[in-house]
């Protein structure tokens, strides 16, 4: 199978677009201002226009600072709303076949509709970073496990809006101060400088999300490029039959996978401290242990030192 198609719109330095193309995605973003640090194809244009024709998913990160605990409330409103413009535009994507998935995500605040939660500690990114992800199609988030026993390193921006202040982060720490090298390796980004790096999204997060679209993507036995809108498959030639409707089949597959009839599983296992792969109960929660001598090996390590 080809590698399906995603067009990244509000793309910034690529935090978002490198997951997505490690997951298994062809990416190209779309900024309206140039990008000049985006490690793929790049678009420069309107998210609000750009043509989305060509591509299997649409994957948007409109501005958050409306939404954001980190703009002060009297000067939110002079930041713009883009979610529900975009989401309009996405699905009417989706509806009329032109894509068969998209994915909007935003700061917790955000008006996203029945988002997932993703939770940087969980994935052992030395960031928190909360952020939420809105899908036609149903994805799994993660929990929340802050128990590193480290602090979330702060990587934060204040917009330009705190000038003469201490800049806050949303957990209640100085931003200011994090060394660039330090905030890099915490998001998992080597590429960008510090500026794009605290707007961005953890490429962790959105290979977590990938992931579970490719699924999707397996599911279709065709996916929709710009080559199958073209003209049928070699066997459709080969057999005499007419071009399929690739449209009436990607709708067909996304109404059977919204009704919950092909949901997926998570798309990773989960290790133990001491490297031992962990098992989930048939309901319930992730264990954080193995076994109970891990559990009081790992809370003898958080509190070492603490009892003098």
């Amino acid at each position: 199978m080809s590698r399906p198609r995603l067009l990244d719109l509000f793309c910034c330095a690529g935090g978002a677009s490198a997951g997505y193309h490690a997951a298994g995605f062809d990416v190209t973003g779309v900024d309206i201002t140039p990008q000049p640090h985006y490690p793929f194809p790049f678009i420069q244009a309107d998210a609000l226009t750009v043509d989305l024709s060509g591509y299997d998913v649409i994957a948007a990160s409109p501005p958050c600072q409306r939404f954001s605990q980190a703009t002060p409330e009297d000067r939110r409103g002079e930041h713009p709303d883009l979610i529900e413009p975009i989401r309009q535009r996405l699905r009417d994507a989706v509806a009329r076949g032109q894509v068969w998935g998209y994915v909007i995500e935003n700061v917790p605040g955000a008006p996203l509709t029945s988002p997932i939660t993703i939770c940087g500690e969980t994935l052992r990114l030395g960031v928190r970073r909360h952020r939420l992800f809105e899908s036609n199609l149903p994805l799994f988030g993660t929990a929340c496990h802050h128990d590193r026993g480290a602090p979330a390193v702060p990587v934060y921006g204040s917009y330009g809006q705190r000038t003469g202040q201490k800049p806050l982060d949303v957990e209640g720490e100085p931003s200011r101060g994090t060394p660039a090298d330090v905030g890099r390796a915490a998001m998992g980004i080597d590429w960008m400088p510090w500026p794009n790096l605290t707007q961005a999204i953890p490429p962790a997060y959105t290979f977590w999300i990938g992931a579970q679209l490719m699924r999707y993507a397996r599911d279709l036995a065709r996916p929709v490029t710009q080559e199958t809108r073209a003209q049928p498959s070699r066997a459709d030639r080969a057999a005499g039959s007419a071009t399929p409707d690739t449209g009436a089949k990607r709708h067909d597959v996304t109404q059977a996978l919204s009704s919950g009839l092909a949901s997926p599983t998570p798309p990773t296992t989960r290790l133990c401290r001491c490297g031992a792969e962990l098992v989930r109960p048939a309901t319930g929660r992730w264990p954080r242990h193995c076994s109970h001598a891990c559990r009081q090996a790992a809370y003898r390590e958080r509190t070492k030192g603490t009892a003098a």
